[in-house]
């Protein structure tokens, strides 16, 4: 089950598709924004269904507080039935993803009714900064997202008015495990699924995803042990045992089965791990064995020869034939060691040539990648100023209201915000390397336009990298007034040229 790691900087982009009776979600990656929560601010924070089942809705009641964290009141309306989404899933879980991948399972929405059902959650993250998703999983317990994203987040708002800060969008796949996508994944019948309590459903899942992982041959006793806890819990549901004591049960199955799950799989890689071990072992001592051999056999050699040699005057035909045999075990060692020394070269070509194959085809993904994010990062860069895109790569042209003054290099008050917005941008797209390019008009003598130029230019840069950019990605220059974009004869025009332009040039190296 893989998702997240650090992710661009993407717009929340949503795509429906409609099909004879219902909504179904593409299985691409999803965006939404993580949003900063102030300390000790009550913020309500508003939901939208995905294209999978868009007519749910809800909203959260979030305050982060120095004694427990953030604390989150959800409320959910208009939820399906798991079962309506297809083999595997049985509950619903709440998740927060902050921007550096961190995933925290936050518990589980429980269905209430047979229908369209609304619920609450109340529950607590250590995280500040993240954004808050609702999926449908086959169990309260996984670790990862699966790809059936019902809720997102979307828009906030503080109760006393103040702005929130919205931090870099996340993407995410979801649970890319095959098991949702195998045909062998066990179906929830649907004449059981109105009358079966969810925990049991959710066991029977658990179970069949430790069967899966291959528990049956790597944790073989946990995974008894977990069958036998669902069939307690079966036997009580079927005997007519109250609600609580049933998901008592079922819960407890469900435990032993993510632990038989969690214990497979790491039997399983270090199974693995022995058995690449013993390949790498067996290969080396049959190498270590060719070499003794080899060397037994020049020492055996060099005494028949030696022996040879000694008794020259009674068997020198002898002594002869076995310095002809020398001679050709000579010849078909150097033969062995030519043909070991092509194999050796053909295998560094092969290795060579595979090398650069792959690194032209992580060049070719990564031109792609950029390719794709042009729109989404040019939209991000239209809160600074003006937006083009050259041959080069994209032109980002920032006015005179930077400044104090139009003749100073100080930032004007609001500067230290753009700017850090603009540091957010550069910071989520490494492959591009930042020139800072500051022009003036033509009112002074060269000398002092350039200094003043000079000295814009390298107070961004410097501004940026206190914000966390690498002094390595930036190129500051200052242009005095050498390159207008357009006559100086007008007050107009000389403020468009008094101006800081921040070009983005993809960098593939």
């Amino acid at each position: 089950m893989t998702i997240l790691k650090k992710f661009p900087l993407l717009l929340c982009s949503l795509f429906i598709f409609v099909s004879s009776t219902v909504f179904a979600q593409v299985d691409v990656p999803r965006e939404t924004k993580a949003i900063t929560y102030p300390l000790d601010e009550k913020v309500e924070v508003r939901f939208r269904g995905t294209t999978r089942f868009p007519r749910m809705k809800g909203e959260a009641n979030v305050e982060r507080t120095k004694k427990n964290g953030t604390e989150i009141e959800l409320t959910v309306s208009k939820m399906p039935r798991p079962f309506e989404l297809g083999a595997g899933y049985a509950t619903y879980v709440l998740w927060a993803i902050s921007p550096n991948g961190q995933i925290d399972n936050l518990g589980e929405i429980r269905r209430r009714g047979f229908f369209e059902f609304d619920s609450k959650i109340s529950v607590t993250t250590p995280l500040q900064t993240f954004a808050l998703i609702v999926t449908a999983e086959p169990h309260f317990l996984v670790s990862r997202p699966s790809q059936e994203i019902m809720l997102e987040n979307f828009t906030a708002y503080t109760r006393s008015g103040s702005p929130l800060t919205t931090a870099t969008s996340i993407s995410y796949f979801g649970n890319s495990s095959d098991f949702f996508n195998d045909a062998r994944t066990p179906q929830i019948a649907d004449v059981d699924y109105r009358r079966t309590p969810p925990s049991i459903l959710q066991a029977q899942q658990a179970v069949a995803l430790a069967r899966y992982a291959g528990a049956l041959r790597d944790a073989a006793e946990e995974l008894d042990e977990a069958e036998g806890l669902l069939k307690n819990a079966e036997a009580a549901w079927q005997a007519g045992r109250d609600e609580e004591y049933i998901d008592i049960a079922a819960r407890k199955a469900i435990s032993t089965a993510v632990k038989a799950e969690m214990t497979a799989n790491a039997r399983k890689d270090a199974r693995e791990k022995r058995n690449e071990k013993m390949r790498q072992d067996a290969e080396l001592r049959q190498a270590e064995n060719r070499y003794s051999d080899a060397q037994n056999e020049i020492e055996t050699l060099r005494t028949e020869l030696a022996r040879e040699t000694r008794a020259r005057e009674l068997a020198e035909r002898d002594a002869l034939n076995y310095s002809n045999q020398v001679k050709d075990l000579s010849a078909e060692v150097n033969r062995l060691r030519k043909e070991s020394e092509d194999v050796k070269i053909r295998l560094a070509t092969v290795e060579a040539s595979k090398q650069a194959l792959e690194e032209e085809r992580d060049r070719e993904k990564r031109i792609q990648q950029m390719k794709a994010n042009i729109p989404t990062m040019k939209k991000s860069l239209e809160r600074f100023g003006q937006v083009t895109e050259t041959e080069t790569g994209i032109l980002l042209t920032i006015g005179e209201d930077l400044w104090e003054s139009y003749r100073v290099s100080s930032f004007a008050a609001n500067a230290e915000t753009k700017i850090t917005w603009l540091s957010e941008v550069i910071n989520s797209s490494p492959d591009y390397r930042v020139v800072i390019e500051a022009h003036t008009d033509d009112r002074g003598t060269p000398e002092e336009l350039q200094t003043l130029t000079d000295e814009r230019a390298r107070a961004i840069a410097d501004k940026l990298v206190s914000m966390g950019v690498g002094s390595d990605r930036l190129d500051a220059k200052g242009f005095g007034g050498t390159f207008p974009i357009g006559p100086n004869n007008t007050r107009r025009n000389r403020a468009n040229n008094r101006r800081v332009e921040v070009k983005f040039v993809p960098n593939l190296q």
